[in-house]
């Protein structure tokens, strides 16, 4: 079985050097999207990844994701593609529990942080609990934490996708889009990691509106 680890990153030299050594620990290849940096995480990436695919500026998370997938089914063989975000709010100690569901042969698995929300700021408790209701009954699945980036995809679902958006509605998009090609979106409890001083690329009002304009747009 092989799974591709695909972290897009936009300014995360700071965290990513840890994440990349723990995925090498676990022998597993990575491919970094480097979203218009401009501190170390190219060089960085570039010394510890297997491959890296550099944008000339920030272009978002949706569409580095959607280039890192493209990438990886046009040139690689592999089964599994797991996403996870370089700011260190993702455990590599997780891992091993996708990969568990991955030779139980599960199409898609969200990690879910709402079993124990420790640390998370109220008003991204309260959207990521809203937002979650929503599209639940949109995909007609219950899926407790849409918002979480820390997924594992087969690939034959990535296959029947095409991915438009290109910021964090893309959380959205895949959960929907897979839910409407008839696969069951399964849920398995992680760690939820909000360090002091931790700051989210989320803006919680730009965000949510980009959100129901895409609810809006998808249910045309």
């Amino acid at each position: 079985m092989k799974v591709w680890v695909v972290i897009p990153a936009y300014n995360e030299a700071a965290t990513l050097s840890g994440i990349l050594y723990q995925l090498k620990e676990k022998e597993l290849s990575v491919l970094v999207i480097d979203d218009g940096s401009i501190d170390h995480t190219y060089s960085l990436a570039k010394s510890k990844a297997d491959l890296v695919i550099k944008n000339d500026r920030n272009l978002g998370k949706g569409m580095s994701l959607n280039a890192g997938i493209s990438y990886l089914i046009k040139t690689e063989n592999f089964d599994y593609v797991l996403t996870m975000d370089a700011d260190g709010q993702h455990s590599c100690e997780d891992i091993d529990n996708f990969l568990g569901e991955a030779k139980r042969g599960e199409c898609f698995v969200i990690g879910n942080r709402m079993i124990n929300p420790s640390g998370m700021p109220k008003i991204r408790m309260f959207i990521n609990r809203f937002m979650s209701f929503i599209i639940s009954k949109i995909a007609g699945q219950k899926i407790p934490d849409t918002q979480c980036g820390f997924r594992l995809i087969k690939r034959e679902v990535l296959e029947k996708m095409i991915i438009k958006t290109n910021k964090f509605e893309i959380e959205t998009e895949l959960i929907i889009k897979a839910a409407r090609l008839g696969f069951f979106i399964k849920s398995i409890p992680i760690k939820s990691i909000y360090f002091k001083g931790f700051h989210s690329r989320i803006s919680p009002f730009i965000d949510t509106v980009r959100f129901w304009r895409f609810i809006i747009r998808s249910r045309h």
